[in-house]
């Protein structure tokens, strides 16, 4: 592991502890299952090792535990933002005072699992991909201003401050390859499903618009030369399909940018065939006791589990990438 120029005390900081630390700015928060595949190779021992050399230096702390069952969870201190600040290795993000820095790691537990659960999105994608020859991250970003866009809309404006943006590269022989670009919104059940709809036709115009293309470097004609997916991680499947139903009876339906799945699935195998469209759920609906045929006349979130069962056992799932 090559070193930096940098000394904390008696520790000589790797690239390694840097990539950590800006990480943990980024993110807000971590532990040490996203810690151990994302900067250690996996190795869970290794991590640990050095994470206690980098707390004694001061440079992160642990939030409270609410139980001794409680993983710990990891946030940047005071000492650790003034380094990376000092040394310019933040500079791509926007202005932040310490001040904000604290006031991030201490928020409601609600938000911090939401953090988590972002970052269990972002690690289970760099798992799965460490492994393989055609696709890569070039980019997976958490930093929700980086990646915030303004569409206009019925009511004025709307402003999209996506909770991750991943950019995947792949290889293709005698050319530069590919890129499969996505935005990322993990849902975590508080919202109703008229925002979350709303945010799909948001994306939607930040596309048609030209919106992405200009984001790109280009002119807004040029919209049609940079798609991208939507993915949406849900906390089950019947919250999944009520949120495809929605999607697909919207005037106007968003039927193919965006992808669902749910939490579990993400985690354990991002790259599977674990995704679907809401165009495939009104197909696979259609003629059924499940298909609603008017639903924006009186759309209620419904609790059928027989549906679900129907749609688990007829529905053609989604690969994100094709190998």
């Amino acid at each position: 592991m090559a070193l930096s120029t940098i000394r904390v005390d008696s520790l000589q900081l790797q690239d390694r502890d840097l990539d950590l630390l800006r990480g943990l700015f980024e993110s807000r928060v971590m532990t040490i299952k996203h810690i151990a595949p994302l900067y250690f190779d996996s190795s869970g021992h290794a991590a640990k090792k050095r994470l206690q050399k980098i707390k004694s230096a001061g440079l992160v702390a642990e939030r409270k535990r609410r139980s001794r069952n409680e993983p710990s969870i990891l946030f940047l201190t005071r000492k650790a933002f003034v380094l990376l600040r000092d040394h310019g290795h933040i500079s791509k993000y926007p202005s932040f005072s310490i001040a904000t820095l604290e006031n991030r790691a201490n928020v409601k537990d609600l938000t911090i699992q939401h953090e988590l659960n972002i970052m269990d999105v972002k690690t289970a994608f760099h798992t799965a991909l460490a492994a393989s020859e055609k696709f890569s991250i070039s980019v997976f970003s958490t930093w929700p201003l980086l990646n915030e866009f303004t569409v206009s809309s019925r009511g004025g404006e709307d402003i999209i401050k996506p909770d991750g943006f991943m950019r995947i590269h792949e290889k293709e022989a005698d050319s530069n390859g590919y890129r499969h670009d996505h935005f990322l919104e993990v849902d975590r059940s508080s919202e109703q499903l008229d925002t979350l709809v709303n945010k799909a036709l948001c994306y939607r115009e930040y596309y048609r618009s030209g919106g992405y293309a200009v984001r790109n470097g280009k002119r807004r004609t040029d919209f049609e030369e940079f798609p991208f997916r939507v993915i949406f991680v849900v906390k089950n499947a019947e919250r999944r399909n009520n949120l495809a139903e929605r999607l697909a009876h919207n005037m106007p339906p968003i039927l193919t940018q965006t992808w669902l799945t749910t939490q579990a699935e993400v985690s354990c195998n991002p790259l599977g065939a674990i995704w679907i469209q809401p165009a495939d759920y009104r197909a696979v609906t259609k003629g059924t006791p499940f298909y609603n045929e008017h639903p924006l006349r009186r759309f209620a979130y419904r609790h059928q589990p027989e549906r679900e069962k129907f749609i688990e056992a007829n529905i053609k799932k989604l690969r994100l990438l094709a190998e």
